[in-house]
């Protein structure tokens, strides 16, 4: 199965979270009602400086296809 770049979840236990699923590296799930993010990888110390490089750009992303899915559906 291939799976999409990134996922748009909610649940019903969180009604104001919107979730957005990054499933490549590094994989993390973002709550857009606060930016907390949850990372499913473990990294090395070597990781973590490439993540903290990245961090950001992945996250701008995640933002951007929560924005273009949003206007998808408005049309």
């Amino acid at each position: 199965m291939e799976v999409p770049k990134f996922l748009l979840g909610d649940n019903t236990d969180y009604p104001n979270a919107i979730f957005i699923v990054h499933t490549e590296f590094p994989r993390f799930i973002i709550n857009l009602e606060n930016d907390e993010v949850e990372w499913l990888e473990e990294f090395s110390k070597e990781d973590e400086a490439e993540l903290d490089a990245e961090t950001q750009n992945v996250i701008e992303a995640a933002t951007a296809f929560y924005d273009r899915e949003v206007s998808r559906y408005n049309d």
